[in-house]
């Protein structure tokens, strides 16, 4: 029989459907001031979401005894060759372009989170087919690349990716109205498709619907810093944490180490609050960092600072390097062929 679920179906429901049906019925109580952001959610959606999910690399990389071991110059040299580089771009080009940079990375690695969703789906119901898989891909990409046409063509907006103006202007409006109507094409060929073929991957679908529906109603159809923080930090890292959460803890039973001494073999209720009260823990240090030697936004979280002057140059590189190893290591962590336990511990 055909799994239709990368874990379970009230499992994907919820880290996937669940929390999308949150991230929209959030967006209607969208506060008048299109460029505010409420503190709660800077707090849920950047500090335990975004940035937690970052660091969740480190369960079944850093912690991994067996991952380790199998590919060390590489899971040394990411980091180290992140930083080296963010060093020479900060150094050499200004945080302008350095931001950009980030920006730019983040969004790529936003847009291939949500294609390799509906690939696994693919995988993990046999699905061969190169008409579908075409179909599926060119659907989610569009899904995902015509509101960034939308969001690029009506610069300036009331919010951005990274820090403000990192995108570049000057996309033509004829060309996110143009890429409008492909989307809307792919989207009628990706239902006139599993209806053809009587496609039961559920799990696909719902990946597919709730990435068209956040992504569109994050940016193209309302202006705002909070609505676009809620449809898109949420649907992005949560349910990349329960993947994580699934592998890392399989893996802790397969082989002793520091992410066994966390995840263990206790309960589910008692291994998810440990894996997350380590994940929260690290990311308040890292985000105090930040807030108290570069931003100062958040005193009344952080604490007073320090302005951190000539040093920014190493300092925002290092600080920035966890993120940017974590979109790296991905490219080789959830692809089938460069990570043969994959299919095993999921």
């Amino acid at each position: 029989m055909t799994k239709r679920w990368l874990f379970s179906a009230p499992v994907d429901l919820a880290v996937f459907g669940g929390t999308a049906v949150i991230a929209l019925a959030l967006t209607l109580i969208a506060p008048a001031n299109p460029s505010g952001e409420p503190a709660w959610t800077w707090i849920t959606g950047v500090l335990l979401v975004d940035v937690a999910h970052v660091w969740s690399t480190i369960f079944i990389v850093y912690l991994d005894p067996f991952e380790r071991r199998r590919r060390p110059a590489l899971y040394a040299g990411v980091p180290l060759g992140c930083f080296a580089l963010g060093v020479a771009v900060y150094g050499s080009y200004g945080g302008g372009t350095f931001w950009r940079i980030v920006a730019y990375l983040a969004v790529f690695h936003f847009i291939r989170q949500q294609y390799g969703w509906v690939m696994l789906y693919r995988a993990r119901n046999g699905e061969t087919d190169r008409r579908g898989r075409w179909i599926d891909g060119a659907t989610v990409y569009a899904a995902t690349l015509y509101p960034l046409l939308e969001w690029h063509a009506r610069l300036p907006r009331e919010f951005w990716w990274m820090r403000e103006r990192d995108f570049i202007p000057g996309v033509p409006v004829e060309v996110a109205e143009v890429a409008g109507w492909i989307y809307a094409a792919l989207l009628v060929a990706y239902v006139a498709n599993a209806v053809a073929t009587r496609s039961a991957a559920w799990g696909k679908h719902v990946v597919v619907a709730t990435t068209a529906a956040c992504w569109y109603v994050g940016i193209v159809a309302n202006n705002s810093d909070y609505t676009f923080t809620v449809t898109n930090v949420f649907i992005h890292g949560i349910p990349y944490l329960a993947l994580v959460y699934m592998y890392a803890r399989n893996a802790a039973r397969e082989e002793a180490g520091a992410g066994a001494a966390i995840l263990g073999t206790r309960s589910h209720a008692r291994g998810i609050l440990a894996f997350l009260a380590t994940l929260w823990a690290i990311a308040y240090v890292e985000e105090l960092l930040w807030d108290r030697a570069v931003w100062h936004d958040r005193e009344w979280l952080f604490g007073g600072g320090f302005d951190a002057g000539d040093w920014k140059l190493v300092v925002v590189p290092l600080l920035a390097m966890p993120q940017l190893a974590h979109y790296v290591l991905d490219a080789f962590l959830w692809r089938r062929r460069a990570n043969p336990r994959l299919g095993r511990l999921l």
